[in-house]
């Protein structure tokens, strides 16, 4: 496995294949300015292309989702995989044997767990019932930060995406191992102090499934006292699949934290490998339930300041999408760190960050904060 080098002390200067612009904010991995990428998408792609495969081999997983003739279809995510048998789905937890889909399934998950005393580092923290108290008393213990309760923070070692710039992307090392953990034994681990589930990753979205058995479980086991049910996920799930989830949240007190990564479905798809039209659909439709409860907030939105690549353009079209449905709806900027295959790509600059601060509330948004603010490099 090959991965760029992670030595930042020096800029390295790449030239876009497309424009011939010379910078230290193009990665190496792409070779692309994102102009190129936006305005030339078809010559683009060779590049996009050669990015992800690279990627994706180092992991034994598919290049592209697989629509194998023939094959075993998958409906959970946009990728909607047609599976051909012995080969995997493009998530990597689901395998075509002889017909049947075995790894992941409702009753086992590829998932690990850990407890985070509240209040937590969560995205949404800032505005949830576990940071804040929102909600009290109906899905909050306390009228402020819940301080001696804990979230169970649940993480699934799959994504529908393949995010060049992956902040959790050594959960790629176990992606490909069968599904292990009971939904029955995840709901167990929710005690009297646990005031809130968190599902992320990767991403829950391919195994959603085995979330909402778990969800479900938990509830039912913990019936009369709060217990909310969140989520941390790139929106690509089926519909069908997302009203439930947000179901489970809007009744419990949780909140759904969908991460835009671009507008551009260009953009998209050059940084994570698939479009983003079906994650923009779902946040419209979560946008309904926003006023049937406003406190605490059901809905937020987060999106990564990928150096080079994420910036105002962005975040203004991003931003005027979210207050067009709700301006109420908060939206988190994220600092973004060099990871994984971007990792020659330097830290979100402050005066960038500032500015897509500016952008989104001048697009109309009430409640617009910047995280990381620790990551932020000052040139």
């Amino acid at each position: 496995m090959r991965l760029p080098r992670q030595d930042l002390s020096a800029k390295t200067i790449v030239k876009c294949q497309g424009c011939g612009q010379e910078s230290f904010l193009i990665s190496q991995v792409l070779e692309l300015c994102p102009d190129c990428i936006r305005s030339n998408f078809e010559a683009a792609m060779p590049y996009i292309e050669k990015a992800h495969l690279e990627a994706r081999n180092s992991f034994d997983l598919p290049p592209t989702p697989p629509k194998d003739a023939g094959g075993k279809q998958c409906n959970l995510c946009l990728n909607e995989c047609l599976v051909g048998q012995g080969r995997k789905s493009y998530c990597g937890v689901r395998q075509n044997r002889e017909g049947r889909f075995i790894g992941a399934s409702a009753d086992k998950g590829n998932v690990s767990w850990y407890y985070d005393p509240l209040p937590t580092n969560c995205v949404a923290d800032w505005v949830c019932s576990g940071g804040t108290g929102a909600g009290y008393p109906d899905f909050a213990y306390r009228e402020g930060p819940e301080y001696g309760y804990k979230n169970l923070a649940v993480f699934y070692q799959a994504c529908s995406f393949d995010c060049l710039f992956c902040q959790n992307w050594h959960y790629r090392l176990a992606a490909s191992k069968e599904g292990r953990i009971k939904a029955s034994e995840l709901a167990a681990q929710v005690d009297e102090k646990t005031s809130c589930i968190c599902y992320f990753g990767g991403d829950p979205t391919p195994q959603l499934p085995h979330a909402l058995r778990a969800s479900r479980l938990a509830l039912e086991r913990n019936k009369g006292r709060i217990l909310r049910i969140c989520w941390e996920t790139n929106g690509s799930m089926h519909p069908a699949l997302l009203r439930q989830a947000a179901e489970l949240s809007l009744k419990s007190g949780g909140c759904i934290k969908f991460d835009l990564k671009a507008w551009s479905d260009e953009l998209n798809i050059a940084l994570c490998g698939v479009s983003n039209k079906r994650t923009l659909e779902n946040f419209r439709f979560l946008a309904q339930y926003t006023k049937e409860r406003p406190s605490p907030p059901f809905l937020v939105a987060s999106t990564l300041l990928v150096s080079g690549y994420i910036g105002k353009e962005e975040v203004a079209k991003i931003a005027s999408f979210i207050a067009a449905l709700n301006p109420e709806i908060p939206y988190s900027l994220l600092g973004f760190h060099p990871q994984f295959f971007m990792s020659d790509l330097p830290a979100t600059s402050r005066r960038v960050a500032y500015e897509c601060l500016e952008t989104a509330k001048q697009a109309g948004l009430k409640q617009v904060r910047i995280g990381n603010l620790h990551l932020l490099r000052d040139y």
